[in-house]
């Protein structure tokens, strides 16, 4: 480290030197390109504003210089010259700004390049508005609104480009899940967002942000790596400072962050001032196997000229995206300049005149719309490529990624916004690994310890096993099945061992779950595999998979269908409504008869004679077989309406009776009726507060043996009338039982089995994704078959289906009734009036002819 330290300020000293010997030639030698003595030149000011101190401030003050000395050296007849005034801004924001201020109202400049951090963009965005001079932007940082800012012109690759790129490279490598390294600083804290928004564009999570100041102790990032080391994601993005990053680095290979199954990713603040030529040994070792990203710039004959120049003149072997870009940037400056025909300010310069920042009273320049316009036309062919300004920024270029082998660095793939990643092979990863770490995320040097809960009563689910021989615990049943066919499906390995976890009284409750599960909160467990319920309290703690059993609760109780009472077939209806449907076919039947008496010849002669064939009529609409010929229309009309109601009565009847004999019912509203339950689970509370349960009698019971029994027994030999427990259990005991006993209700009222794991464990959602595939393809149905012996599908057709048989009362048919009373009502009345009407016809027909419309009518009657 102190090496790299010393390093540092030797290049940084030798950078200064340049720029010092840079100025001091254009000084004493008039004949320079800059030519500031020829009357026959126009001297335009450009403003500088960068860091001096930094290495990335000299780098870009450099390329700018050799910019205007080429540009001035092929474009001799130009009639402008630049004329640079750089100022140093030593990285404080508040002296940039008044560095700018000094430049535009000093020395007029038309231009000003630098603005290398995002607050120095916004700050200077705002000042270009007001003084309409352009403002060039070295920043990668994201950039601001065009339309609000029109005089920031950002020359570089907007960051966020990078980020996507990224995210598309993890979601190659099917990464779920990564760790972002960021500098505590301002550009780091800028990034973090838009990082975030596009690894969750493709569904990638950024677990762990962790964040390390360039001024970090050694010991400070040592600690914060064996932090990092302790959590299970192998894939970090760093995202920091070059030299910052050079720390990082060497730090993560001496914790062991560097060997097989790690992946390491560095953006481009990185791998642009990756010089393997003048890293020391340690550096370029520990950077083996890392990927990193570059933007692409195509390969020609200025670049090549350029980067000779650039190696006899720096220490650097070749020059970065940012060298290139700022000398880019210088020839689309003075290119614009020319063509806008710019002069000089006709007040001069002042220089020496320091003046208190008046930023409501500071001029307007006169030619900066003219030289914006030129800016965003201007195009031409340089080091970068196809060099124009779309929407007042610089297009992206595609990204190179790289991976860094030996003392070099090697191209395994490209990447663009169109077409995505392409290649990705041939990859050596840390340690000296050719399998992506995808692979090996989980292998770590000890395996997941499982713990598994000593079940008693219950062994189908779960069962332990000691082996005396290896002293290894061996784990069986259903869920153990479901698991191991979970993990068996992932596309990596992941080594585990169960170990037991016991209770002093071997009886398993819901407080030893809950401490089992706090286990994993405290890492003395990786995971639990058992029966352990979904609930809202414990997910606040650890993470839980997809239920693999189904949800809620559901109740039996012994099947009594062979112990039904004589006269089972009248429960659907009340005594009141069989009483009343009764009565209703005496007076249907008395009814049709007044009203055929007269002129039905079926319904004449003695009493013994009519009354057995009006009741065949009556009580033959039961079933619709009916046959007797009426002679008027109101019995026609009557028997309409009657048999509607017939009809509705029968189907209703045969509905309740059919679901009284499909669904063994049993009377949960009854107080204190008798009902068991899983000792110690939280089943206890659930049967509480059901509305359906008036003050019941909780009988606790711990293996499904005791079910049995206490169910045969009832509650007149010690036991329960009914078992509410979780439908897993449930099913389980069906299953064993199922020809003596019979499931009456479900509600899904709880959340099923779940497998348990440490908050963010990347496992959950793979063995969530595997568990569905599983119930999708039928295998969780066949483990079910495996142990719980048969057919486990025993829900009732009615998943809701309610706890107590429904009784049709009087009160439920009291519409019908009303029609059937307003009917019998109605016909006595109308007959009345056709009497009345027929016999005073029959006397006026003798006294006066009868009109044709009065006989139409009386032969419908």
């Amino acid at each position: 480290m102190e090496l790299m330290s010393c390093r540092k300020h030797i290049i940084l000293t030798f950078m200064m030197l340049m720029n010092i010997t840079y100025q001091l030639h254009g000084l004493s030698n008039p004949s320079h390109v800059v030519n500031m003595s020829s009357s026959s030149k126009h001297e335009i000011p450009i403003g500088v504003i960068v860091d001096m101190t930094s290495l990335f401030g000299q780098m870009v003050h450099h390329s700018i210089r050799m910019a205007i000395s080429d540009f001035y050296s092929l474009n001799d007849e130009c009639k402008t010259r630049l004329v640079l005034h750089t100022r140093d801004s030593k990285g404080n924001p508040l002296r940039a700004l008044s560095d700018a201020f000094d430049l535009l109202e000093n020395l007029k400049v038309q231009a000003i390049i630098g603005l290398e951090t995002l607050l120095q963009a916004k700050l200077f965005s705002i000042l270009g508005e007001k003084t309409k001079v352009p403002f060039l932007s070295l920043t990668t940082s994201p950039p601001l609104n065009a339309a609000a800012h029109r005089y920031l012109l950002q020359m570089t690759p907007d960051e966020t480009i990078q980020w996507k790129g990224l995210a598309a490279i993890a979601e190659s490598f099917q990464w779920t899940n990564v760790i972002l390294v960021h500098e505590d600083s301002e550009f780091g804290r800028e990034s973090v967002p838009h990082i975030i928004d596009s690894f969750q564009d493709k569904k990638i999570h950024i677990s762990y942000k962790s964040s390390i100041s360039s001024l970090a102790t050694d010991d400070q990032i040592i600690d914060e790596l064996r932090k990092l080391s302790d959590m299970q994601e192998r894939v970090f993005v760093i995202h920091v400072s070059h030299f910052l990053a050079f720390r990082i680095l060497v730090y993560a290979k001496r914790v062991g962050l560097m060997s097989q199954g790690y992946a390491w990713i560095v953006t481009d603040k990185t791998m642009n001032f990756f010089d393997p030529i003048d890293l020391d040994e340690e550096v370029l070792e520990s950077f083996q196997g890392v990927l990193g990203l570059k933007y692409l710039i195509p390969s020609s004959i200025q670049l090549r000229n350029f980067s000779r120049r650039w190696r006899k003149e720096s220490l650097l072997s070749s020059p970065n995206i940012f060298n290139i870009l700022a000398y880019d940037t210088t020839f689309a400056v003075a290119t614009a300049v020319e063509r806008a025909e710019i002069r000089p300010s006709k007040d001069g310069k002042k220089v020496g005149a320091l003046m208190a920042m008046d930023f409501t009273n500071i001029r307007e320049s006169e030619s900066g719309k003219i030289l914006l316009k030129e800016l965003l036309n201007v195009r031409f062919k340089g080091l970068s490529g196809e060099f124009h300004l779309v929407n007042s920024k610089f297009i992206a270029k595609p990204l190179e990624i790289v991976n860094v082998i030996g003392k070099g660095e090697r191209r395994v793939g490209i990447w663009t916004e169109d077409d995505g990643v392409n290649g990705l092979e041939g990859i050596i990863w840390p340690g000296g690994s050719l399998i992506p770490p995808r692979r090996l995320i989980l292998q770590t040097s000890k395996k997941l310890r499982i713990g598994v809960p000593m079940l008693v009563g219950f062994e189908d689910f779960l069962t332990v096993e000691q082996n005396p021989l290896t002293n290894e615990t061996i784990a069986k049943g259903f869920c153990v099945d479901v698991f191991n066919a979970a993990i068996e499906a992932l596309s990596y390995e992941v080594p585990y061992v169960f170990v037991p976890f016991s209770v002093a009284n071997k009886k398993p409750n819901s407080e030893t779950y809950n401490q089992l599960i706090y286990e994993v909160y405290l890492q003395n467990f990786d995971a639990v595999v058992g029966d352990t319920t979904i609930t809202a309290n414990r997910s606040l703690y650890v993470d839980f998979t997809i239920p693999y059993t189904d949800l809620g609760v559901g109740t039996v109780t012994r099947d009594d269908q062979n112990l039904r009472k004589i006269w089972w077939f009248l429960e659907p209806l009340d005594a009141r409504m069989w009483i009343a449907a009764t009565c209703s076919f005496f007076i249907i039947g008395a009814t049709i008869w007044v009203i055929e008496y007269p002129i039905n010849p079926t319904f004449q002669g003695p009493w013994q004679d009519v009354v057995g064939p009006v009741l065949w009529f009556s009580f033959s609409t039961l079933t619709f077989s009916h046959k007797a010929k009426f002679m008027s229309n109101l019995s026609r009309l009557l028997v309409i309406v009657w048999l509607f109601i017939v009809l509705i009565m029968v189907t209703c009847y045969n509905a309740a009776l059919s679901s009284m004999l499909t669904i063994q019912q049993i009377q949960l509203t009854r107080r204190g009726i008798d009902i068991g339950y899983h000792a110690g689970s939280f089943i206890e509370g659930v049967i509480v507060n059901n509305s359906n349960f008036k003050e019941p009698s909780l009988l606790p019971y711990n293996s499904l043996a005791e079910y049995a029994s206490a169910l045969a027994g009832g509650s007149k030999k010690g036991g329960v009338v009914a078992i509410m427990d979780e439908f897993p259990y449930i099913k389980l005991f069906l299953a064993k039982y199922g020809s003596a006993y019979r499931l009456v209700s479900y509600e899904p009222s709880t959340n099923g089995f779940g497998f348990v794991f440490p908050k963010g464990s990347p496992l959950v959602p793979d063995i969530s994704r595997e568990i569905s595939k599983l119930r999708e393809e039928g295998e969780l149905l066949k483990l079910e078959k495996k142990w719980f012996k048969k057919d486990s599908s025993f829900l009732p057709e009615d998943s809701q289906a309610p706890a107590n048989l429904t009784i049709l009362t009087l009160y439920n048919f009291r519409g019908l009734f009303y029609i059937g009373g307003v009917m019998l009502a109605f016909m006595p009345l109308a007959y009345l009036i056709h009497f009345v009407y027929t016999y005073a016809f029959l006397i006026y027909h003798v006294l006066v002819a009868p009109p044709p419309l009065e006989l139409q009518m009386l032969n419908f009657l």
